[in-house]
């Protein structure tokens, strides 16, 4: 149950269901095995939830009435409950209308309204890890009239907004930093208000665990002694089923409550024994620590010198507040192990977690056991043309294999995963690891792919510089969701990799500019001898119908010149900008389509050759800073060409706010629209030069 506890056993009568736990500060004997014998016995049930249907929608009674979470604190046990169904409730109806966050959502219900009627985040502190869990929090911190106008533009946003609501500290959406950070808020507030003793929680899933800096945390904060709650929030699952040694370990946890009552039904039998007894049970004592070894997977924990409790039921919630009850006022770091299930409450999300993680926008079918989900577009998106392009390169070459950072589900890698089971490999969300271990296997004679979101990508920069860039070693990073990504918001935008990657030598950076370039991209990139990478955004890739040029290294497709000027497009606007050229003919501008293929190297004979022909703009869908256009401008002003008349378009220095892709790409200038206007003003300038030079 507990790191550190002395045992006691009962008066002789029946087995002692007491084990007494002091603190190094002397404090009273808290109850946890105690606890854990009412969680047992005491199970609540809770009520049917069945979800709406196209035609039901539930008569909300008490979250309306909830402003903030003192309010919980006042409503009875069965009050409570009501609110846990409301909210599963409101969950089910957001997520049956648009792609959000939904099983683990529903996983901590009861987890979330327990925190909040045990401490006052008003004033202590709550950091939720990654924080797609958040929307239970949201709708008990006063959030429920807005709450359908989450993940939509100018609402709620999906992730923790401390911009919302002094509840939400930061905002997140990437894995493994919120012990770390709600340790450095514990720190603080021990230096600058000691007298408010401000309690400090983290809640970590179990897929989240393995992450390199969770357990760097953990071990300083032993090291600083700091009063700290850490709830494992572990439903045997990420975003899809958990991997890895951590896993296993944990899976031990589950009979941690055999061991306990093993322990107690013999240390009663030994007491009735004559000659037996005390002298027995301290050897019993002795073999403790052996046979917690094998069956407590709490056991890592306290080696680390956490304080381990549980495991504990997740929806039990008058367990949860009388567990939080306790461990509140333990002093030093203290680990408290929670089972969930992802998907509680929703048969179909039972059923299917993965899938569920965030679905697309669905119905509830007629026999209520199941859901109709709706269509999507005809085009293949981009993440499913690059898995293909991946398979079918796998199938040629033995040498091929994938590594992804626990977004099988996400990357579309089910069929990979499926038909080549010794060349996948699933790291847990171990960004660092996996482009390091990609490293070892390219220098052991393996092609391998990096197959990553972009925004997590940034997690192994140091890796990629030393393991892979510094070795020149032939790793593939194919990176998935490169550009906006729509909902998610400013964690999740891909803005960044374009900057960084084309900064370290002997990287190839590319980004293919439609569906045709996808296949032979991939096969380019594995014939390569060096690293390189491959961007491509969250949309669905068209075709521009052409006769396709060949990939080769470092040269740009030239679509069709234009007299006027020409986009040099570089990425998966390429259709739009054929679409925008096509509306400028119509105005009497003649504007020409570069697809630029690659970032690094250049193609410098055609971009020279497009600048000194007019007006130039430049097309990504990164970050401004560093990013193609400043490559650009960077070539053209150390060849000594005049580069007034280059035109970036690109996402802008700030963060770009959550919402549906079309708006942000609209609000950025990247749709078609924007990329006629741009042009427009590009020529109207160019005009304006001509005529002073005349």
């Amino acid at each position: 149950m507990i790191a550190g506890e002395s045992r006691g056993v009962g008066d002789g009568s029946e087995p002692s269901a007491r084990h007494d736990v002091r603190t190094s500060r002397g404090d009273d004997p808290v109850d946890f095995a105690a606890a854990q014998t009412r969680q047992r016995t005491n199970f609540r049930v809770l009520p049917p939830f069945i979800g709406p249907s196209a035609d039901r929608s539930m008569n909300y009674q008490l979250l309306p009435l909830i402003a903030s979470p003192a309010e919980l604190k006042s409503l009875s046990d069965d009050q409570l409950l009501q609110v846990a169904a409301e909210i599963r409730e409101a969950l089910c109806e957001i997520v049956s209308d648009r792609p959000a966050h939904f099983a683990s959502n529903l996983g901590v219900v009861e987890l979330c309204i327990a925190l909040h009627t045990v401490f006052d985040f008003s004033k202590d502190r709550l950091i939720w890890d990654t924080g797609h869990q958040i929307y239970p929090h949201k709708l008990i911190t006063g959030r429920f009239p807005e709450f359908k106008s989450i993940r939509r533009k100018g609402g709620l946003m999906g992730y923790p907004n401390p911009a919302e609501s002094d509840y939400d500290l930061f905002v997140t959406g990437h894995a493994g930093a919120s012990v770390s950070t709600v340790l450095g808020l514990k720190a603080a507030d021990d230096l600058v208000n000691p007298q408010e003793n401000r309690r400090s929680v983290a809640v970590i899933g179990d897929g989240a665990l393995p992450s390199g800096v969770v357990f760097e945390a953990m071990n300083n904060a032993v090291e600083l002694e700091k009063d700290l709650l850490v709830i494992l929030n572990d439903n045997k699952m990420g975003i899809c089923p958990r991997v890895g040694g951590l896993a296993r370990t944990l899976d031990r946890a589950r009979t941690a409550s055999f061991y306990n009552g093993l322990k107690r039904d013999v240390s009663w039998l030994l007491n009735k024994l004559p000659l037996v007894g005390e002298p027995t049970e301290k050897l019993l004592g002795q073999v403790k620590d052996a046979v917690k070894g094998f069956l407590h997977g709490g056991m890592l924990f306290e080696e680390l010198g956490f304080r381990y409790v549980g495991p504990v039921d997740g929806h039990d919630l008058p367990a949860l507040r009388e567990y939080l009850q306790m461990v509140k006022d333990v002093k030093g770091p203290v680990l408290l192990h929670v089972f969930t299930e992802k998907g509680r409450g929703f048969k179909p999300a039972e059923a299917d977690p993965v899938r569920f993680h965030s679905p697309s926008p669905f119905c509830r079918t007629d026999d209520e056991e199941g859901v109709d989900f709706l269509k999507k577009g005809s085009s293949p998106a981009y993440t499913d043309s690059v898995s293909e392009a991946i398979h079918a390169a796998m199938k040629r070459d033995l040498r091929v294999c994938v590594l992804t950072a626990a977004m099988c589900e996400g990357n579309k890698l089910q069929k990979i995963r499926s038909d080549f089971p010794d060349r996948f490999f699933d790291t847990g969300i171990c960004e660092a690891h996996a482009v390091a271990f990609a490293g070892g296997m390219a220098k052991a004679g393996m092609r391998p792919i990096v197959d990553i979101y972009s925004t997590f990508l940034q997690r192994s920069f140091d890796h990629i510089f030393q393991e892979v860039s510094l070795q020149n070693l032939p790793v593939v990073f194919t990176l998935d969701r490169a550009g906006v990504v729509g909902a998610d918001g400013p964690t999740h935008h891909g803005a960044f990799d374009n900057t960084y990657m084309r900064t370290f030598p002997n990287i190839v950076c590319m980004a293919p500019g439609d569906n045709a370039d996808v296949q032979p991209m991939v096969d380019f990139a594995l014939a390569l001898d060096g690293p390189s990478s491959i961007r491509y955004p969250k949309t669905n890739a068209e075709t521009v119908s052409r006769e396709h040029q060949n990939i080769e290294l470092g040269k740009a497709e030239v679509y069709r010149w234009g007299e006027d000027g020409n986009f040099v497009v570089y990425g998966a606007q390429f259709p739009d900008c054929v679409k925008a050229a096509e509306r400028l003919k119509a105005e009497g501008l003649d504007v020409g389509v570069i697809n630029a293929r690659f970032c690094r190297p250049l193609d410098t004979e055609t971009l020279f050759k497009a600048i000194e022909s007019g007006f130039v703009i430049t097309v990504e869908e990164s970050t401004v800073n560093g990013g193609f256009g400043s490559a650009v401008l960077e070539a053209a002003n150390d060849a000594g060409l005049d580069t007034r008349l280059i035109r970036r378009l690109a996402i802008p220095d700030r963060y770009i706010d959550h919402g549906e892709r079309s708006e942000q790409l609209a609000e950025l200038g990247l749709d078609v629209d924007g990329l006629v206007a741009a042009a427009l003003a590009s020529a109207a300038r160019q005009s304006m030069a001509r005529n002073s030079a005349n």
